[in-house]
């Protein structure tokens, strides 16, 4: 199975060049033996917000691998512990799901369009993180999920 993180906004912008959650999101990733591609948007142009919120939808949905199963992250999402995710995960995984894809929004949240195109709306709590940390959370509990899936000790620690 192959991950993907589509996501607006870069790591490599000139605020998180080389910054802490870069750092901190490439340690979790290499510990994850699943294949995982990051995908980064971004339009360029100023946009009314909801003009926006619609282009960058349109920008993520074509970031997502054809066929892919869709995971977005979202406040109004099903919070899940630890464990469920990695349940959902390994039955995706044992299901002969090919590709799977996380997406993450901008500022604005996440277009109706990808909502309706994930086949789960997953939220790390009801408080609102920068779209840059939720990246770094997301790779954390791909660990996390990979590692209680193998029975590795890791989750108890």
């Amino acid at each position: 199975m192959r991950l993907t993180v589509a996501a607006v906004g870069r790591f490599g912008g000139a605020r998180a060049k080389a910054g802490p959650l870069k750092a901190q999101f490439d340690d979790y990733a290499k510990r994850i033996a699943w294949p995982l591609d990051v995908r980064e948007v971004e339009e360029k142009r100023k946009l009314p917000a909801p003009e926006l919120k619609k282009r960058e939808g349109e920008l993520l949905l074509a970031a997502v691998p054809k066929g892919a199963v869709v995971v977005a992250l979202d406040e109004t999402g099903k919070s899940l512990s630890s464990a469920e995710f990695a349940a959902r995960i390994g039955k995706w995984r044992d299901g002969g799901t090919k590709d799977l894809c996380f997406v993450v929004g901008g500022a604005d949240g996440l277009d109706k369009a990808v909502l309706d195109r994930a086949q789960l709306t997953l939220s790390f709590g009801r408080l609102t993180w920068p779209h840059l940390l939720v990246r770094v959370l997301l790779a954390e509990q791909l660990f996390r999920a990979q590692s209680i899936l193998q029975g590795h000790p890791y989750h108890r620690e």
